[in-house]
């Protein structure tokens, strides 16, 4: 049997390495090689799973898809698959699972070793133009030719991440077979906001809780690293509520710069600091980064050179306002091109979640990416892409 799979990304890989048990796997990728995308994931450290699985991390108009997959092909059979193929991974207090090699190549490498030792045959530099269904089949035409397979495997990725790869191809195509799609909205993304404070403190780190909000109303929340960059912030915690600030305009979000001492804790804090002779500029000396503690002081109006002993109890009570709930209105995104994962896709509904086979085309089958499926940050993602390449790999077998 002929099998064809479009996209040569993490789950086009995966479903290649088990789609090689049961006939000729034929990967076609239009980049130069193969797991373009996957080697740049993770700051190039890829992220590849979280110890910390559950189908409620995932979104789309029917969340509970992903269950079949996760199921059948979850966490703990992706880490025996990995070890089979020679690959040594490390998990971290939060759960997030990486190479012990620290690198992305390590993980497009087994999975490429073992497609090609299956015999899988990956043709880089191929750019689909067409697919169209035949007796028996499917055509799928290119520039170089046309190719026939009797199963097709359309893994080609989202559009996020345009500059590593990202693609609306796999859209087209499976909209030329009937199929149909939600709108398209980028996800883990950095977020543009008013820009005045961030600018100031280009590239400076900080540990935060982060909660975004319409007015009073709480749209998102988590915690963890955020980064103050030129254009707003970004950082993993900023991924995660990444999605609704691009659903929802208006929104702000707010920083806890010290989220582990409470709001009256720390204004006793400063206000102790009254009795020494330290200026303004040390207010929050040994409390916050020097810079974050400085901007805070300037964003209030204070004078860096005034004794902090000149501050009333308000002002100093106000100081540690800001430091709790520093808001920042939400301006706009990095869109497609930054984004690490599209939010949308190919509608669930024309798929069976059992097997990933079109309910409209027999024998067509769609995994990863592509389909309106997409992850919380911090491994999900590319779960998802293993357990969805691996059931769409299974042709429908048991």
């Amino acid at each position: 049997m002929e099998i064809g799979i479009i996209g040569g990304g993490a789950s086009g890989l995966m479903a290649a390495v088990e789609a090689s048990k049961r006939g000729h796997v034929t990967v076609l990728e239009r980049c130069a090689r193969v797991g373009r995308k996957l080697s740049v994931t993770g700051n190039g450290r890829c992220n590849l799973t979280n110890l910390n699985m559950s189908p409620e991390r995932y979104h789309g108009r029917e969340p509970d898809f992903v269950r079949p997959a996760l199921e059948r092909f979850g966490v703990g059979e992706t880490l025996e698959l990995f070890r089979g193929l020679g690959l040594v991974t490390v998990a971290e207090p939060s759960g997030r699972v990486y190479p012990h090699s620290d690198q992305a190549g390590s993980v497009v490498d087994v999975l490429r070793f073992a497609a090609a030792e299956r015999g899988a045959e990956l043709r880089c530099g191929f750019e689909v133009r067409g697919v169209r269904r035949e007796k028996g089949g499917f055509e799928v035409r290119s520039d170089s030719g046309t190719l026939h397979f009797h199963r097709l495997i359309v893994a080609a990725g989202g559009i996020a991440g345009t500059r590593a790869g990202g693609t609306g191809l796999g859209y087209e195509l499976l909209a030329s077979l009937g199929h149909t799609r939600t709108e398209l909205r980028p996800s883990l993304v950095q977020l543009k906001t008013e820009n005045t404070l961030t600018r100031q403190l280009r590239g400076v780190r900080a540990d935060a809780g982060v909660e975004l909000r319409s007015g009073e109303r709480l749209l998102a929340a988590s915690a963890g690293e955020v980064q103050f960059a030129d254009y707003g912030l970004t950082g993993p915690a900023i991924f995660e509520i990444s999605r609704e600030a691009c659903r929802v305009p208006g929104c702000a979000v707010r920083l806890d710069l010290l989220r582990q001492v409470p709001e009256e804790e720390l204004a006793a804090m400063l206000l102790a600091r009254r009795e020494g002779e330290l200026t303004a500029e040390n207010l929050f000396t040994g409390i916050l980064h020097n810079k974050v503690g400085r901007c805070a002081v300037t964003r209030l109006g204070y004078s860096l050179a005034a004794p902090i002993a000149s501050l009333s109890a308000a002002q100093l009570r106000r100081a540690a306002a800001e430091v709790k709930r520093l808001e920042l209105p939400v301006t706009g995104n990095l869109g497609m091109e930054g984004a690490q994962v599209t939010a949308g896709g190919v509608r669930t509904s024309e798929f069976d979640p059992a097997t990933l086979e079109s309910r409209l085309v027999p024998g067509l089958f769609a995994c990863g990416e592509v389909l309106d499926v997409d992850g919380d940050c911090g491994g999900y993602n590319l779960q998802w892409a293993w357990s969805s390449g691996r059931l769409a790999g299974t042709l429908g077998e048991a």
